[in-house]
């Protein structure tokens, strides 16, 4: 059986044009590819994306987050917090057994492909964080992958490494989309992940990274997370970025962030500023 890209519209689900039965338990089933398969028995599965914004494809599940899993995170998180005295916190937890988790956000403050994100109006050091996002069944099993924008205000980290979850969570300060990738295969390392920001139909970043650049295996930070925590939805795990532009450059409302995954697709939203 081959890979399949499940979507999520404001049609709902879909499969190649297929409507999958509405269930709010459908992306927790720990038999979620086997399942997609019954409604289609082969044959390689396309896009049925409507048009303008999309919900992203999430239902009941929390999206937690791994840091500095990328040798560039390691570096770009020391750099930002070293006048604060906790640039040697983000080199000890880049070499120690126990990776970085956090609470990324509850599903209503994520959106989906050509949705708007924010930035913060008490921040004035914004980026977009590009990931490879888990989607993980209640008993640990990861289901599939999609792709995560993971907004994050530097200089508010950067003051204190206490304010972590003022700097990642907050309203619309996530992005999943634009499909979930289920499949029962690891991803190779090879896989690309890609991002582009464009201003007034500018450019003004570009960069990328391979999954062999990533220290952690997925698996690895699946087994911290639920070492002592249940997830009776399942959860989305976004597993850390090794694109960080550089530290001259700061979001702008209006600006368009494109991330691009192989096999996944292309997730983008535009930017806007809390109100």
């Amino acid at each position: 059986m081959v890979d399949v890209l499940l979507y999520r519209t404001t049609e709902g689900w879909f499969v190649d044009g297929i409507p999958v039965p509405e269930d709010d338990r459908l992306t927790t089933r720990e038999d979620l590819y086997e399942y997609l398969h019954s409604l289609k028995p082969s044959g390689y599965w396309a896009a049925n994306v409507g048009s303008g914004p999309q919900p992203p494809p999430i239902q009941n599940q929390e999206v937690w987050a791994a840091g500095v899993t990328y040798f560039r995170s390691r570096t770009a998180r020391m750099e930002e917090s070293k006048s604060a005295g906790g640039g040697d916190f983000y080199d000890r937890v880049y070499n120690a057994p126990r990776p970085e988790l956090f609470m990324k956000s509850t599903p209503h403050r994520v959106v989906g492909p050509f949705a708007a994100v924010r930035i913060r109006r008490d921040s004035k050091w914004n980026v977009p964080e590009p990931e490879l996002t888990l989607l993980v069944s209640p008993s640990g099993k990861t289901l599939g992958y999609t792709i995560g924008n993971d907004m994050s205000s530097r200089d508010i980290e950067g003051e204190n490494p206490l304010y972590l979850p003022q700097a990642k969570t907050y309203d619309r300060c996530c992005a999943l989309g634009p499909a979930i990738l289920v499949t029962r295969d690891l991803l190779p390392a090879s896989t690309g992940i890609s991002i582009a920001i464009r201003r007034d139909k500018e450019e003004v970043f570009r960069g990328s990274t391979t999954l062999a650049e990533m220290k952690r295996k997925p698996e690895e930070l699946v087994e911290y997370l639920f070492r002592e925590a249940s997830f009776p939805n399942g959860c989305f795990l976004m597993t850390g970025t090794g694109v960080v532009p550089p530290d001259s450059f700061t979001l702008q409302p209006g600006d368009r962030v494109d991330i691009a995954i192989d096999g996944i697709g292309t997730l983008i939203n535009f930017v806007e500023q809390l109100s």
